[in-house]
């Protein structure tokens, strides 16, 4: 699945789901309009949303910042060229 193909005006919309097996973007999820992703750590003391910034860095080689969504499973991922 190629990320790129799913961001928007430089934001992606993720839901993500903490405490899975494996860091892994699972689904795109046609009824809400999000990417479904797992994140393998849990949602406590900023792990997870620290482990998002990571991974999506990772995908897109380039910077990623989330612009909303901080205490939230639904986020907005801003990607920065």
């Amino acid at each position: 699945m190629d990320v790129e193909d799913y961001i928007c005006d430089s934001l992606l919309k993720i839901r993500v789901n903490p405490n899975s097996n494996k860091t892994e973007v699972k689904v795109y999820d046609e009824v809400r309009n999000v990417l479904v992703v797992n994140i393998a750590s849990p949602a406590e003391n900023n792990k997870a949303n620290m482990d998002v910034i990571r991974f999506f860095s990772k995908l897109t080689k380039k910077k990623v910042r989330i612009k909303n969504g901080l205490k939230s499973r639904n986020k907005t991922l801003l990607i920065i060229d």
